[in-house]
């Protein structure tokens, strides 16, 4: 009965590692209960189990991508799908320009590029939940946002002047293995324009400027991350057609139970 009952607790064992075995290139995020930055009345939302790439897709990446699905290349992306910056720092349809990195974060994307490589990865985006819980930890620590060294360290970023070098890895891991949340660029998330609150939220105030997050002080769980309000903020900003010089992705994948 003993050698039968460590049997049987060996194959769960294993059965246990299969199914929670990491893919390539991206690691476990242990979901949770947290408050973000703009919740209702300090609403706890909870963030299910999932994986998220360790770096932020790169250009080298983006680059075989438009090989295999020529739809998103340069000369032909639809226009209903990306702006007139779109791979703007592209010399053609399969080359950087000299001065762009293989090794930098893919930029100049518009959302519907962003989701569709995720998707075509047998990914997806991160909601804006996913990545503000996996960003709010440090090296350390699961929720740093307490620390003053956690805001202090992303403030240094923004106020730092951007520079071509910025290749991924070279910011340290946080607690979960994934690097570059803050230090190179902006990440689209599946969810962006949900950081806009409605008029009729605001006492049906009728600019549109006034339906930003930046402008929605009054929902903030948190005064002092500003750091947080600066993402919010940019989020707001967007439209999904969009492409910008400090804007990338990267992707993350539902856990299977």
């Amino acid at each position: 009965m003993k050698i039968q009952a460590f049997r049987l607790l060996l194959i769960l064992l294993v059965f246990q590692s299969v199914v929670h075995a990491q893919s390539e290139g991206m690691v476990f995020i242990k979901g949770s209960r947290y408050i973000p930055l703009y919740g209702r009345d300090s609403t706890v939302v909870e963030v299910k189990d999932f994986e998220m790439d360790v770096y932020p897709v790169t250009n080298a990446e983006y680059v075989k991508f438009v090989s295999k699905f020529p739809k998103w290349q340069k000369s032909n992306a639809l226009k209903l799908f990306v702006d007139k910056s779109y791979l703007s720092n592209w010399k053609n349809d399969l080359e950087l320009k000299d001065s762009e990195l293989p090794n930098s974060p893919a930029t100049y994307i518009s959302w519907f590029a962003a989701k569709d490589y995720c998707e075509c990865q047998g990914k997806r985006l991160p909601t804006v939940d996913e990545w503000e819980y996996a960003a709010m930890a440090d090296e350390t620590t699961k929720d740093a946002r307490v620390k003053a060294s956690y805001n202090e360290q992303i403030l240094t970023w923004y106020e730092a002047p951007r520079s071509n070098e910025n290749t991924i890895g070279l910011n340290p891991e946080n607690v979960w293995g994934v690097q570059d949340l803050h230090g190179l660029v902006w990440e689209w998330t599946i969810d962006f324009n949900s950081v806009l609150i409605t008029g009729e939220s605001r006492k049906d105030v009728d600019k549109d400027s006034d339906l930003f997050c930046g402008s929605a002080s009054l929902n903030a769980t948190d005064l002092m991350n500003y750091a947080a309000f600066m993402r919010y903020a940019i989020r707001g900003s967007l439209k999904a057609k969009y492409s910008m010089k400090n804007l990338g992705f990267r992707c993350v994948k539902d856990i299977i139970q």
